[in-house]
């Protein structure tokens, strides 16, 4: 599962980015990814880990988890 750290979030407007682990760019993600937690208590620079999927605009972040 992939590991990254909150890089951007945009809370007022539900969503983030986080900067993955593998070097392969930032991944967007909504808030209704974030699990077993809100996008409001999620904060810049916290790891998280999430699945990566194929979204409409490229890949992004799903079941986003703090670790």
């Amino acid at each position: 599962m992939p590991q990254g750290t909150i890089k951007k979030l945009v809370v007022d407007k539900g969503f983030g980015f986080i900067a993955g682990d593998r070097g392969k760019g930032d991944r967007f993600f909504h808030h209704s990814a974030v699990q077993g937690t809100t996008i409001e208590q999620l904060r810049v620079g916290q790891r998280v880990e999430y699945d990566e999927v194929d979204g409409p605009k490229g890949p992004r972040a799903e079941n986003v988890r703090p670790i």
